[in-house]
C-alpha cells in the first residue's frame, strides 16, 4: 500500500542529495520561508520553464527585493521587465496581488486565503502554502501528474486523469516538511521521472513504481490527441519619421495587454487603421504561436507624412528590444533589418 510514510521517506532522503540549487528556493530542511519569493518564482513558473525564468527572477528581486517595494513600482516598468515572459495577464495580476498584500500588512498564511488573491489559483496556493508556511498541502504541477501516474500505472489520459491524480497525490503529502516534499516530487519529475526516457534505474521510488513494473512508464501520462490550434492573421506597421518609429501602449485587458507595440490590427479583435499616412511596403510575414492560435503578422514598413495617428513616436536608439515582447521583437527584427539594409 502507498501512501506518505512509505513514499515520503525516500523520497526526502534523495531530495537531501540532489535538490536543484534554484535562486528562489533555500536548501532542505530549512523550514518556513518569505513567501514573497515562493510567490514570485511561482507565478513566473506558470506555464514557463526553470531555465527562462531564474534570470527574471533574480533582475525583478533585484529591484524589487519585497512585495512592499514591487507594490510600489510602476506599471510600466514590471511590464517592460516581464516583456519575453509571455502571457501578460500574470504580471497584471502580480501587481495588484502585490497591492492587495501590502495594504493588508502581509501575505495570508491559509491556503484559502492565499487562494483568495489576484492570479493565485489551487496549485499556486498550495505550493506557497506548503514551501513558505509548511502546510500539509498537496502540489500538483505537470512533473507531480507525471510521477503519480507512473507510480499508480494510471491509463486514463489528461486532462481528463487531473481530478484523479490530484486525488493520488493527496494520500502521499507527508504532514512532516511538506514544503521540501513538494519540490522534491517537482524535482524528482524534472531531472528523473522525465517525459522521455526516465532514468528508472537511479529513482528513489523504483521499488514502489507500477507504471516500471509493467513496463509501461515512458508511456504514461497518457494524454488525449489535441485538435489544432486555430489559425488568425492581422497586419503591423512600423512606422517610421526621421529616426524615430511609432509606438503604442496596448489595452490593459487582453493580448500582450499593457505592454509596447507597434500598432496592429485584425487578429485580436480590434480593426484598427494604420497609425497615419505612408507610402507602406509589405516586408512579409512573422509568425508567433500562442497558447489559443497561431498567428501570421502581416509587417509594412512606412514613413509617415504627417503626425501619429496612434501612439507615439519613439526615437530608435530609444527602443529597447527586451522590452518587447516576443512577437513585437519578430517585428522589430525583420523592421530593422529592413531599415539598416
Amino acid at each position: 500500500m502507498r501512501d506518505s510514510k512509505v513514499i515520503a521517506p525516500d523520497l526526502l532522503a534523495w531530495y537531501d542529495r540532489h535538490a536543484r540549487v534554484l535562486p528562489w528556493r533555500q536548501p532542505p530542511g530549512g523550514g518556513p520561508t518569505d513567501p514573497y519569493p515562493v510567490w514570485l518564482s511561482e507565478v513566473m513558473l506558470q506555464q514557463t520553464t526553470v531555465a527562462a525564468v531564474r534570470d527574471y527572477f533574480r533582475r525583478f528581486i533585484a529591484l524589487w527585493p519585497d512585495v512592499q517595494a514591487l507594490a510600489a513600482a510602476d506599471d510600466a516598468a514590471v511590464m517592460a521587465e516581464w516583456a519575453g515572459l509571455g502571457y501578460y495577464a500574470r504580471a497584471r495580476n502580480l501587481l495588484a496581488c502585490a497591492r492587495q498584500v501590502a495594504a493588508a500588512g502581509g501575505f495570508p498564511t491559509t491556503r484559502e486565503g492565499l487562494q483568495a488573491l489576484p492570479g493565485i489559483g489551487a496549485y499556486t496556493s498550495a505550493a506557497i502554502a506548503a514551501i513558505a508556511y509548511q502546510h500539509p498541502e498537496t502540489v500538483v504541477d505537470g512533473n507531480v501528474e507525471r510521477v503519480v501516474a507512473r507510480l499508480f500505472a494510471v491509463q486514463q489520459p489528461l486532462p481528463e486523469a487531473k481530478a484523479h491524480l490530484t486525488a493520488l497525490a493527496a494520500t502521499l503529502t507527508p504532514q512532516e516538511r511538506p514544503g521540501d516534499y513538494a519540490q522534491a516530487m517537482m524535482d524528482l519529475g524534472a531531472t528523473i521521472c522525465t517525459p522521455r526516457s526516465p532514468a528508472c534505474g537511479i529513482c528513489p521510488l523504483l521499488a514502489v513504481c507500477d507504471a516500471r513494473a509493467q513496463g509501461i512508464a515512458a508511456e504514461l501520462p497518457r494524454k488525449a490527441a489535441k485538435a489544432p490550434k486555430p489559425e488568425r492573421t492581422g497586419l503591423v506597421w512600423v512606422a517610421r519619421q526621421g529616426d524615430s518609429v511609432v509606438l503604442e501602449r496596448r489595452p490593459a485587458k487582453g493580448l500582450l495587454g499593457g505592454t509596447l507595440a507597434f500598432p496592429s490590427a485584425g487578429w485580436d479583435g480590434r480593426d484598427l487603421p494604420p497609425p497615419g499616412p505612408a507610402q507602406w511596403r509589405d516586408l512579409g510575414r512573422v509568425r508567433h504561436v500562442f497558447t489559443h492560435f497561431a498567428l501570421d503578422l502581416t509587417v509594412h514598413l512606412g514613413e509617415l507624412t504627417g503626425s501619429p495617428t496612434r501612439g507615439e513616436l519613439v526615437p530608435l536608439r530609444q527602443i529597447d528590444r527586451a522590452a518587447l515582447p516576443g512577437l513585437m521583437r519578430k517585428v522589430w527584427d525583420m523592421a530593422l533589418d529592413a531599415i539598416q539594409g
